[in-house]
């Protein structure tokens, strides 16, 4: 009896380790996020799926308008995280896109200047922070230019000694808002009536130049010399080249530079809130910052100001780290046009490339 017993227990215990062997493993948990390119390095990604055993599915997107209409073609729950132009978080949370963020996920040591409360705290409820930022400003080859040419910001339209030395990032509002500025104008209060002096320096400075490009291009232009100037650059193109070839640098001329920021926020039908907000409270860290801050698909400044303990002294330098206090005083927001002026600036733009 007692080995008949015994037997019994022992098959049964088998039958169990087989049903539990030919079972599926349970599913690996998944977060998925709408970002653009810095977040797609794995040394940034790995740690956070490792620490919190997940697979985070990344879809890399330039342009708001391009992330609208993937999130249009999307169903409800499909998105996690999304990473946004922080001048566009009101545009995407009056579509309903972003739910509130808990106040835990916030840094209280966010550089006052880029936590834009303005854009990213609405009818008092939080949808986005800062995560990083920089400038659109003036990248070159100190080797050929000299510094102290791009310290004039007119220059690079009225300086016929840059004719044909001179590549344009091709993004309206920000070389708009540059243009704006070198004419003494402020971005925040761009009119229609504003237009045809910013039309006219536009062309005078696509007469100096040798390309209009995207960002790759743009960026390779200057790093193959086939530039010497890039206009709309900044430490997002030069910063991470640098180590590679130190005679590519950057400068913020004395009449300023259109400051850019991303911002990240958390969709208001994710399924897996509390994961999201795990993986934003990361990002926001301070070792999340340093790894975002030198991505490898570009370096820019991190958001968090506690981000520097873990910035080598290179790295610090290549960003400008002791010079934001200075920068950020000297700086305007991109333009920010209502629907009626932001199709005259791209009707001027188009205008632009075709002259």
């Amino acid at each position: 009896m007692t080995t008949i017993m015994g037997k019994s227990l022992l098959a049964v215990a088998a039958s169990a380790g087989a049903l539990m062997a030919a079972a599926p493993a349970m599913a690996q948990q998944e977060l998925n996020a709408l970002v653009w390119c810095d977040h797609t390095d794995p040394g940034l990604i790995r740690p956070f799926e490792e620490a919190h055993d997940v697979r985070v599915n990344l879809k890399e997107y330039e342009g708001t308008g391009t992330a609208l209409s993937l999130i249009e073609q999307s169903r409800p729950g499909d998105w996690d995280v999304l990473v946004v132009d922080g001048i566009d978080v009101p545009r995407v949370v009056e579509a309903g896109i972003l739910g509130e963020l808990p106040a835990e996920a916030v840094p209280e040591t966010i550089f006052p200047e880029v936590a834009l409360e303005e854009q990213q705290v609405i009818d008092g409820k939080r949808y986005a922070v800062t995560e990083k930022f920089g400038y659109n400003t003036v990248s070159f080859n100190k080797a050929e230019v000299d510094a102290s040419t791009m310290q004039d910001m007119t220059k690079l339209w009225e300086d016929e000694s840059l004719k044909g030395r001179i590549a344009v990032y091709d993004y309206y509002l920000p070389v708009m808002g540059m243009v704006a500025m070198g004419l003494g104008k402020n971005t925040a209060e761009l009119t229609a009536d504003d237009l045809p002096e910013i039309r006219d320096t536009l062309f005078k400075l696509k007469d100096n130049a040798a390309l209009v490009g995207e960002v790759v291009a743009s960026q390779t232009a200057l790093a193959t010399g086939e530039v010497d100037v890039l206009v709309g650059g900044g430490e997002w193109v030069t910063a991470g080249l640098s180590q590679d070839n130190p005679d590519l640098d950057w400068i913020l001329p004395e009449q300023g530079g259109v400051m850019w920021s991303q911002s990240i926020g958390i969709f208001a039908d994710s399924e897996r809130q509390d994961l999201a907000v795990e993986f934003v409270k990361y990002i926001l860290s301070p070792k999340g910052q340093a790894k975002l801050a030198t991505s490898s698909c570009y370096w820019a400044m991190p958001a968090n100001e506690a981000a520097g303990e873990h910035l080598s002294d290179q790295q610090k330098q290549a960003l400008r780290w002791d010079d934001q206090e200075e920068y950020l005083k000297n700086v305007q927001l991109y333009p920010a046009p209502d629907a009626e002026l932001d199709a005259q600036m791209q009707d001027v733009w188009a205008e632009f490339l075709q002259h």
